[in-house]
């Protein structure tokens, strides 16, 4: 069985962002976990499209993007754009799965 390292940056230093993923590469991470939340859906706020996009010129590992929003499909391709590889939305959020 192969395994894949994907370490989150909810748990990071704020501060100092790209070194924690350069760190997490070192290690030996295969995958960089970004959870979005908007303090709707969920009730904490955490990263958005800023921190993804600053973080993709830190490091070329593959960035899974937990969208922890309402109506994530309508985010997606933004997400999509500026760097993230894996997109995982939750069934309840979202109005219609197909888009």
């Amino acid at each position: 069985m192969t395994y894949k390292l994907s370490p989150s940056i909810l748990a990071a230093d704020i501060t100092c962002l790209g070194q924690e993923v350069k760190t997490a590469q070192s290690a030996g991470a295969d995958y960089i976990h970004i959870d979005v939340m908007d303090g709707v859906f969920v009730p904490n706020l955490s990263f958005g499209t800023t921190i993804v996009r600053g973080l993709r010129e830190c490091t070329d590992l593959f960035f899974d993007v937990h969208l922890m929003i309402v109506n994530p499909i309508k985010h997606v391709e933004r997400f999509a754009g500026i760097g993230a590889d894996g997109i995982t939305v939750h069934a309840e959020a979202c109005d219609d799965l197909e888009g």
